[in-house]
C-alpha cells in the first residue's frame, strides 16, 4: 500500500497519538503545509527529466487521492510547481522541519515520490539526484535511501546486501547475526560431510566466498559512512 493509500485510511480511523508522538496535531493529510509541501515535491519531480506529463499527475492523483473539493486546488499547485525544478529544495526543508518527530512519515513521502518518478518504467538519472537530494533533506540516512531505491528498482547484481540477504538499512548486529547464518549454511565443510562430489564442494566454497566478500563490502562501507558523518 503507499504512503498515499494509508492516509486515506488513516482518515477514516482513529489515530493513537503513540503512532506518531512528535507530529503536529492532526493527519497529515489534513494539513495544508503538508498538502503544499508534498504537492509541489511530486510537481517538480515530474519536472526533473526535462518536461512534465500528463501521466505522472495521473499517477501522482492516484497515490495522492486528493478529496473531492480539494482537486482543482490540488490541480492548480501542481500545475504551477511544475513548471521548474527550482525551489524543491525548499519545500523538502519545510517539510523536514516541521515532521522531523515523524522519520517514518518523511520516508513514506519518500517512497511515494519514488512511485512517481518510476510511473513511466524508468528513473533518469536527474530524476534520481532529485530524490536523492529529498532523501538527504529529509535527514535521512544514505542506506535508507538505497532501501527503498532496491525496493522500487531492485537490487543490483552485485549489491552486497542482496547477497548478504539483509535490507540495507540493518542494524549491524542484524548484518552479523544473519551474515554468520548464511556462511554456515553454505560452509563447504557442511558439503564435504554429506560426502558430496569435488564440484559440489567447489560451489561451495565460492557461495561462501562471495558471502565474506559482501560481507566485508558492507563493513567498509559502513566505516565510510560513519567516518564521513563526523566529519
Amino acid at each position: 500500500m503507499s504512503f498515499w493509500r494509508n492516509i486515506a485510511s488513516l482518515a477514516v480511523r482513529r489515530v493513537d497519538a503513540a503512532e506518531c508522538p512528535d507530529c503536529p496535531p492532526g493527519l497529515p493529510g489534513e494539513d495544508p503545509a503538508f498538502t503544499t509541501a508534498v504537492t509541489a515535491l511530486g510537481a517538480k519531480l515530474s519536472k526533473a527529466d526535462g518536461a512534465a506529463h500528463a501521466h505522472e499527475f495521473a499517477t501522482f492523483t492516484t497515490v495522492f487521492q486528493p478529496d473531492e473539493g480539494s482537486q482543482r486546488n490540488i490541480h492548480r499547485l501542481y500545475d504551477l510547481a511544475s513548471q521548474t525544478t527550482r525551489g524543491f529544495e525548499s519545500y523538502a526543508r519545510r517539510l523536514a522541519k516541521r515532521y522531523r518527530g515523524c522519520p517514518q512519515l518523511l520516508e513514506d513521502v519518500l517512497d511515494g515520490l519514488f512511485h512517481i518518478a518510476a510511473c513511466d518504467g524508468v528513473v533518469t538519472g536527474d530524476e534520481m539526484a532529485y530524490l536523492e537530494r529529498v532523501s538527504e533533506l529529509f535527514g535521512q540516512s544514505p542506506l535508507t535511501f538505497r532501501r527503498l531505491k532496491a525496493t522500487h528498482l531492485g537490487h543490483a547484481e552485485d549489491d552486497p546486501y542482496l547477497v548478504i540477504g539483509v535490507p540495507h538499512d540493518a542494524p549491524d548486529e542484524v548484518v552479523r547475526a544473519v551474515w554468520k547464518q548464511q556462511l554456515s549454511c553454505a560452509h563447504p565443510d557442511r558439503a564435504r560431510a554429506r560426502g558430496l562430489p569435488a564440484e559440489f564442494v567447489e560451489v561451495a566454497e565460492a557461495k561462501a566466498a562471495s558471502i565474506n566478500a559482501a560481507f566485508d563490502t558492507i563493513v567498509r562501507e559502513r566505516k565510510s559512512l560513519a567516518l564521513a558523518g563526523a566529519a
